[in-house]
């Protein structure tokens, strides 16, 4: 079977309220996120999608390095001809200090959805990593502005 990698950054910030940005596409939601190129390590991956996809530079979001959530699922990807293929997703936890523009790029448009836990955003993937997320808050502190 296939194997690939998909890195991304969710992406959070404390003003005006605590929340974490979405990507929309017509029917569900998603992260920015992407595939792996050769020579790319994932934060690298990350931070490259992140920017593509939202217009976010790289320099204004910090990384926690605390915090890397994998989840592993079994898609059918029609780019690899519509083959089931085992799929690595990795999510970085970033923080923006200011409000800045979002230029989508690749999807219909975006929200930033308040942080208030439990969520049900969408069954796989998003609830599994905003759990993840809200386990880790509960053991580290939040960053300051």
């Amino acid at each position: 079977m296939l194997q690939v990698k998909s890195c991304g950054v969710i992406v959070f910030r404390r003003t005006p309220e605590l929340s974490f940005l979405l990507m929309k596409h017509s029917h569900r939601y998603d992260l920015p996120k992407g595939h792996m190129e050769a020579g790319e390590t994932e934060l690298q991956t990350a931070m490259r999608e992140m920017w593509e996809e939202t217009g976010i530079p790289p320099e204004e979001v910090n990384i926690d390095p605390e915090f890397r959530y994998e989840e592993k699922y079994f898609p059918v990807e029609p780019r690899f001809g519509n083959e089931r293929v085992e799929k690595t997703l990795v999510i970085f936890l970033g923080w923006i200090s200011r409000n800045l523009p979002i230029a989508v790029t690749e999807h219909a448009g975006h929200e930033w959805k308040r942080w208030h836990p439990p969520h049900e955003i969408q069954r796989f993937t998003i609830n599994p990593l905003l759990t993840a997320l809200l386990r880790h808050f509960e053991t580290h502190a939040l960053p300051n502005d």
